[in-house]
């Protein structure tokens, strides 16, 4: 689940990278492969073989082709990291465990699953799970800072129309990229009503919680590791990290802003993930970092059974022309996200920052994505349950509004597709150029059999 508390986070698609990792870890080369030495010095960075070998193991295992020289084309590219890496110390990146609390979680999870158990896990690597855990966590962690790092390099300019049409105007036809088969969906949302004696039962857990943590009783980290429902958090000791205030709910916000004392528990606070109880941590310039417990009233079967007949008379009601869907999902709909665009779900690039109303299937919620896959062009789905971007369970009904069909991208019809792979292009170029000049102010330093003459960037051999 992403953080409770951050006002928009789509999920980001999986980072693939260690999704092959546990294969390639249980030949642990760092610890156990006598021959492993520093072969790269980039700034304060260090490049093992080890290092290498692992990427070119990890290619192999996924798949993937390299082109070129791995011993030329990998440790280039970790160099590349490298320099990033730099790059965010200088500008004071900061990443905090919480914020990839999850992936870290999702990965250890996955690796132990494919040991077959926590044991087999630790013999592999020749390490604790702990030791597993910080070692992914200090991945991800990078990760983040490379990320953040490029972003603030390249900036965020916006691409005009004429210089997309310009760039794709000499293109020859068959060098246009494929586009796969997409749809336009249309949702309406209900959630099920929670009975207000739930509410009150959520609400009393949280004054027991206060009371225990301003008695001196539980410390609040312990109770939010216990208790709380941001799984992410949770596991932080409900710590989110630092965070300005639009990077959380106005709810939440408010009331985290306006703590001044780390000992005290603030009141109720709800928001349209449940019912919270925050503690400050700490202040830092506009951003403030706080601890919170979150409590989610329980929907019963029997709402969620009135809320599907409801929709199924919606549906009915549609289908008999009393109004359109259009018109219901004005009325009807409880998505804020979508009833104002008329239902019309909006697909985010999470790189360029680009929207469009096209989902390639896979980029769909999977609960839609399965009901989406056998409809026809203009018909209504029955009544299903799924969880929302908030991860509530909700109702749902889902109009297939178009289906495109695999094809050669077209100027007219994929502009916004088109447009991302120009932002993407001019990205690259900037990128390219940050490159070649940072590495004449960063000392590197190469082993002499791991200079090469095929490296994209001539300036590693000085």
């Amino acid at each position: 689940m992403a953080y409770i508390c951050v006002l928009v986070r789509n999920r980001c698609k999986k980072v693939l990278l260690f999704i092959s990792f546990l294969f390639v870890c249980m030949i642990s080369f760092a610890q156990s492969n006598a021959l492993d030495e520093i072969i790269w010095v980039v700034g304060n960075e260090v490049i093992l073989r080890s290092d290498v070998e692992f990427q070119r193991m990890n290619a192999e295992m996924q798949g993937q082709k390299i082109s070129g020289d791995p011993y030329s084309v990998i440790p280039e590219q970790l160099a590349v990291q490298k320099l990033l890496l730099n790059q965010a110390a200088i500008d004071s990146v900061e990443v905090s465990e919480s914020s990839v609390a999850d992936m870290v979680k999702e990965q250890l999870e996955y690796m132990i699953q494919m040991a077959g158990s926590e044991e087999k896990l630790e013999e592999y690597r020749g390490m604790t799970t702990k030791q597993i855990k910080n070692e992914i966590l200090k991945y991800y962690i990078e990760s983040e800072k490379i990320k953040e790092a490029k972003r603030k390099i390249v900036g965020d300019r916006k691409i005009s129309p004429a210089e997309v049409r310009r760039y794709f105007k000499n293109i020859p036809s068959d060098s246009l990229p494929y586009i796969p088969m997409q749809v336009e969906v249309q949702i309406l949302t209900r959630a099920p009503e929670v009975n207000e004696s739930e509410v009150e039962r959520v609400k009393n857990e949280l004054l027991d919680y206060a009371h225990r943590i301003n008695s001196g009783e539980s410390s609040f980290s312990t109770l939010a590791r216990l208790y709380s429902e941001d799984e992410g958090s949770a596991r932080q000791g409900g710590e989110i990290g630092f965070r300005g205030r639009a990077e959380t709910v106005p709810e939440f916000s408010s009331v985290a802003f306006s703590l001044t004392d780390p000992k005290t528990v603030s009141k109720i606070v709800k928001t349209e993930y449940g019912y919270h109880i925050i503690q400050l941590i700490a202040r830092k310039g506009d951003k403030v970092n706080v601890r919170h417990i979150l409590r989610k009233p329980k929907m019963s079967e029997d709402e969620i059974n009135k809320t599907i007949m409801r929709l199924d008379s919606v549906v009915n009601d549609i289908k008999d022309k009393k109004y359109s869907f259009d018109e219901a999902v004005q009325i009807i709909s409880d998505d804020k996200d979508t009833r104002n665009n008329h239902g019309l779900m909006v697909n985010t690039d999470m790189q360029s920052g680009g929207q469009t109303s096209r989902f390639q299937m896979k980029d769909l919620p999977q609960e839609v994505a399965k009901v989406v896959d056998k409809m026809h062009i203009g018909e209504i789905s029955r009544p299903f349950t799924m969880v929302n971007s908030k991860g509530a369970q909700v109702c749902a009904v889902v109009l297939l509004k178009n289906r495109y069909p695999g094809h050669k991208a077209d100027i007219t019809e994929d502009f916004q597709m088109l447009t991302d792979i120009v932002s993407n292009k001019r990205q690259e170029e900037i990128l390219d150029n940050w490159i070649r000049e940072k590495q004449k102010t960063t000392y590197i330093r190469i082993k002499d059999d791991w200079k090469k003459t095929d490296f994209k960037y001539p300036g590693w051999v000085k």
